[in-house]
């Protein structure tokens, strides 16, 4: 197998050229060239699980494993091949398309979840037809809840954040985290686990949601049973749970041990989620990140970096110790993205560096920056700051400038501030406090021998073709364009934005009006009674081009309703 850009695809059902039919078949034909069935075929896999380390490079796990004096990890009991991490306009990805590719298909535009790109920029990806700017498109967690499959979803980040969104929301904006989280909580997820309790829940009480509607409410109306702390969730035998741990994330695994002990680690929600989700007899999907990886390295903090790979790592651990013993199970562990340029080595150690040159220092951090923060208190004391640095980071022997960097550090950034201080006594290096775009490794489970270098796009269609679904037909079951569809019957749409945070999709058919709020996945019809149905999918609004989206059976429904 070579690479794949997904959008193909979609294209070709839309513009019927003689050369986008050609190459897409191509395409396929590259796809399936990895061992998995092609469409139609059994599923080869009853369940999957999708772990990302978010913006882990291999410096990272190279660094952490060294940590370990050399002992491999999890994540090398697996085959291993290469992704390629590029988005539609930037050689260097965000998180939000990226996870985009790995969840859908199609490679995005940036901070963009779950929808096509606008204008394509990039070399080698296709451009989009302007019909289908900003359309939203299926994830293969949506493909197997359509197979009757259960869904989790767990992260150490808020659960709103980007890479869980682009499995689970469809929006132009990775930011709007009240959107996401209505989206999310109206999908029918099975099991979901991991911090942003704040997003759910009204301004009044604590919140940040002005739309009237608290979310943790309508999760209990709809079954669901919401635990908040380790303990609840060890206990939880329900299998529709949402564990909220944080009002927005979750601890670093080395600060979670002293400051937070009460939220559970990410290995601890992995097979807690695979426990539950392994009920259903029709098999499961499950996503996992490693969140706040990415975090540490954009502060340059190689403590938070270990102290959350080796903490993702037992999560991958977790999940192949799961399926070696179950045998239907396809494990799939990636990055989305490198971050800060990490690199170990320096011009003064070329060629003769030493271990403990290296992790002398890092093994006398027991904290991460956030963890100093907390520690300190919001104290300026110089030597309250050396007590601390030097009992919990390792580092007795502050200079002047790093106290006062230590003192000037904004509420939150304390891990930018006493990251590169630990960095320079251990040799470690960065480049930048954002993204970089070098291409990344893919750990796999469940496929007998390493494939070759692929898109991040690839992923999507891998997995689909393993349980057994195709993207594109699931595609065009969830998210067809609602005047178009409903249009074919006869019927008009309008939108109502009365309410301007509730807007709602209006359908009317001589004396027949159905309802349709979006982000949501109901539908009330009055013809003349009221009857309101739970959907399959969620209606979608784009809001750059002003389109609305909706399941098929939406039609379905409002054409046979008397």
């Amino acid at each position: 197998m070579t690479f794949l850009h997904g959008n193909f695809p979609m294209i070709c059902l839309h513009r019927k050229t003689g050369t986008n039919v050609f190459i897409a078949l191509c395409l396929f034909s590259l796809l399936f060239a990895v061992p998995f069935p092609a469409i139609g075929e059994q599923p080869r896999y009853k369940n999957v699980i999708v772990l990302v380390g978010d913006g882990m490079g291999s410096t990272h796990t190279t660094i952490t494993r060294w940590y370990k004096k050399g002992m491999p990890l999890a994540l090398d009991r697996m085959y291993i091949g290469g992704i390629r991490t590029y988005g539609a306009d930037s050689l260097i990805t965000d998180s939000a398309p990226a996870a985009t590719a790995f969840a859908s298909g199609h490679k995005t535009g940036d901070k963009m979840i779950g929808i096509l790109p606008g204008k394509v920029t990039i070399p080698g990806v296709p451009a989009i037809p302007d019909e289908l700017h900003y359309k939203p498109v299926a994830t293969i967690l949506e493909g197997a809840k359509a197979t009757g499959r259960s869904v989790g979803v767990v992260a150490t980040s808020n659960i709103q954040h980007a890479t869980p969104a682009a499995f689970t929301a469809h929006w132009p904006d990775r930011g709007n985290y009240n959107e996401i989280a209505k989206q999310q909580a109206y999908l029918n997820i099975d099991v979901l686990f991991g911090g942003g309790r704040r997003y759910l829940r009204l301004e009044e009480d604590g919140g940040t949601r002005t739309d009237g509607e608290d979310l943790l409410k309508v999760l209990a109306s709809r079954g669901y049973r919401i635990v908040s702390t380790r303990k609840e969730m060890l206990a939880a035998s329900s299998t529709k749970i949402w564990g909220l741990f944080a009002d927005d994330d979750m601890a670093y695994e080395f600060d979670r041990r002293r400051f937070s002990p009460e939220q559970p680690t990410l290995a601890e929600m992995t097979i807690k989620s695979i426990q539950l989700l392994s009920k259903n007899p029709k098999g499961f999907f499950l996503f996992v990140e490693g969140s706040k990886i990415d975090w540490a390295s954009h502060a340059n903090d190689p403590i938070g970096v270990i102290s959350d790979v080796l903490a993702f790592d037992d999560a991958v651990g977790i999940a192949v110790d799961f399926a070696e013993k179950d045998r239907q199970t396809l494990v799939v562990a990636l990055s989305d993205h490198g971050c800060g340029g990490m690199s170990l080595g320096s011009k003064n150690a070329y060629s003769t560096l030493q271990w403990e040159a290296v992790f002398t220092s890092l093994k006398k951090a027991l904290l991460t920056g956030e963890g100093i923060e907390a520690e300190l208190a919001g104290t300026q004391s110089e030597g309250k700051i050396r007590e601390v640095m030097s009992k919990y980071y390792g580092i007795s022997s502050l200079k002047p400038e790093e106290v006062k960097a230590i003192q000037g550090a904004q509420k939150g950034r304390m891990n930018s501030a006493v990251g590169p201080m630990i960095s320079a006594r251990s040799h470690i290096n960065w480049t930048t406090g954002g993204h970089t775009g070098e291409d990344l490794f893919i750990y796999l489970y469940g496929i007998r021998k390493p494939i070759a270098l692929m898109e991040n796009t690839g992923i999507a269609h891998m997995i689909a073709g393993g349980m057994g679904f195709d993207l594109t037909s699931i595609d065009r079951r969830l998210f067809v364009q609602a005047d178009q569809a409903f249009g074919a019957i006869g019927a008009k749409t309008a939108i109502d934005r009365l309410q301007s945070e509730n807007p709602v999709l209006i359908v009317q058919k001589g004396n027949k009006r159905a309802e349709l709020p979006f982000g949501k996945n109901i539908m009330k019809i009055t013809s003349p009674s009221v009857k309101t149905y739970t959907l399959e999918g969620i209606t979608v609004l784009a809001p750059i081009t002003k389109k609305a989206y909706i399941p098929r059976q939406a039609v379905s429904l409002f054409n046979k309703t008397e």
